[in-house]
């Protein structure tokens, strides 16, 4: 029983932490072109800041900045909020923005 409770618990955290995102995400308006260029060093210096490779993280991020006009808000996912962000590809097929 006690386990139900736990995962309970973590059930209803995950989902006011998706509401709580969605909700901010709204408030500071993400999508393509919502940035200005000089917006894009700061916002990816944020994006980047727990990353493993940091200096990669941000070549690339600032690369897809400036085409897009956009950065996902947190340090990981969320890209779904800037579609161009998300759907650029490598010549591989991977993603090209962290």
């Amino acid at each position: 029983m006690g386990n139900m409770k736990a995962l309970s618990m973590l059930l209803a955290l995950l989902v006011f932490s998706m509401l709580a995102t969605e909700a901010f995400a709204r408030h500071y308006q993400y999508g393509n072109g919502s940035l200005r260029l000089y917006q894009c060093p700061r916002r990816c210096k944020k994006r980047c800041s727990k990353a493993r490779k940091t200096e990669e993280c941000k070549f690339f991020c600032n690369k897809c900045c400036r085409t897009c006009l956009c950065v996902p808000p947190g340090t990981f996912g969320y890209k779904y909020l800037c579609p161009c962000y998300n759907n650029w590809k490598t010549k591989r097929g991977g993603p090209k923005c962290p």
